[in-house]
């Protein structure tokens, strides 16, 4: 989790909302390790977890991440919840969840889901106060006149 915090503070320094992500393969080896790029890339889908799913299917050569586990620092949104059912990822491990568009768990159980072909392992809250500050803080600043 402390790689997905450096990848939400690359993130943050770009101006972007500090998300970080990295894919862990079965074998334990970083496959992928991204920030949040919206801005940079004019791309609304360039969330930190999509990208690492990118990037590892890949370095890889294959859509199917089979037994691999996703580190975020933020409970992924639908589309990215989405994308790991997809995947195929055999687990999820977040940081801080999002009240407002967590979709893993807090609104839409979208990976674990009864109704679709596949289910992933949710582990959240892990280093969730670095997380949530980390957000705090950026829109916290943000908002100052």
């Amino acid at each position: 989790m402390w790689r997905a915090i450096g990848m939400a503070r690359e993130a943050e320094k770009n101006g972007e909302v500090p998300v970080g992500a990295i894919v862990v393969g079965p074998a334990g080896n970083i496959l992928a390790a991204e920030p949040n790029r919206t801005i940079k890339n004019i791309d609304p889908t360039a969330h930190a977890e999509i990208l690492a799913l990118r990037t590892a299917a890949i370095r890889v050569n294959n859509y199917r991440l089979t037994g691999s586990t996703v580190y975020s620092t933020l409970e992924p949104c639908a589309m990215c919840a989405g994308a790991l059912i997809n995947a195929r990822v055999a687990r999820i491990v977040y940081g801080t969840a999002d009240e407002r568009f967590g979709a893993a768990v807090t609104h839409f159980g979208i990976c674990t889901s009864d109704v679709l072909n596949h289910k992933i392992e949710v582990t959240g809250g892990v280093l969730a106060d670095e997380c949530r500050s980390l957000l705090q803080d950026f829109f916290r600043a943000r908002r100052k006149p």
